[in-house]
């Protein structure tokens, strides 16, 4: 019986389309590097499908192409941060970032993002990088800007982000994302999204107004 199953399973693969074995590769490839890190051989990645290594490399000639794969996957066809929700001002600033923060919470408290990101870190890959880079200059600069006009300063159009500001905005993105390290690093018990970053947004406000005092 099980021979049969494994001619099934055999046949059944050989019938997926080139568009469909790359993507059954690229989510097999997220899964492995989130539980391996990046230092997981793709032989081991090709055991763990049932493939031939070979049929990765046809598809993906190095394990760097796959890897890049993996973050146009997880860090860049996902990213969708709703701006729009942060910038509506018919609604007050902590209703907004805390409409925004839960809306993104959904991409940065998963654990595959978590777990890529912190081994991305360790291991040599520049996923951190280019995601900080991308989240400071999209991000970042609309949050400040609202700040700015909730306490009546001058916007970011009439003067630049001062070091404070920036590093208040981190603070409050590192004490969500740190939540997802928590649950899929340490392995810790989390309290529930949406209350988590309410409670994270009131917290910033109560005490970025002294950011703001320059």
């Amino acid at each position: 019986m099980s021979g049969t199953q494994g001619d099934e399973t055999g046949r059944r693969r050989t019938r997926l389309s080139p568009e469909a074995r790359e993507h059954e590769i690229v989510r097999a490839a997220i899964g492995f590097f989130a539980e391996n890190g990046f230092g997981g051989q793709t032989r081991e990645l090709a055991r763990a499908m049932g493939v031939s290594q070979a049929l990765i490399f046809r598809y993906f000639p190095t394990k760097e192409d796959l890897i890049e794969r993996v973050y146009e996957e997880v860090f860049s066809k996902e990213w969708r941060p709703n701006l729009s929700l942060v910038a509506d001002r018919s609604q007050p600033l902590e209703t907004r970032l805390i409409a925004f923060y839960r809306d993104y919470a959904g991409l940065i408290l998963g654990h595959d993002y978590t777990r890529l990101l912190m081994f991305s870190a360790l291991g040599g890959v520049n996923y951190h990088e280019r995601l900080f880079a991308r989240i400071a200059a999209e991000i970042y600069p609309v949050v400040i800007d609202e700040l700015r006009a909730h306490y009546g300063r001058p916007s970011l159009a009439e003067r630049p982000a001062s070091q404070n500001e920036v590093e208040a905005v981190w603070g409050l993105h590192a004490a969500i994302f740190f939540v997802g390290i928590r649950e899929h690093v340490f392995g810790l018990g989390v309290p529930p999204a949406d209350g988590m970053v309410e409670l994270k947004v009131r917290t910033f406000l109560q005490g970025v107004a002294a950011a703001l005092a320059e």
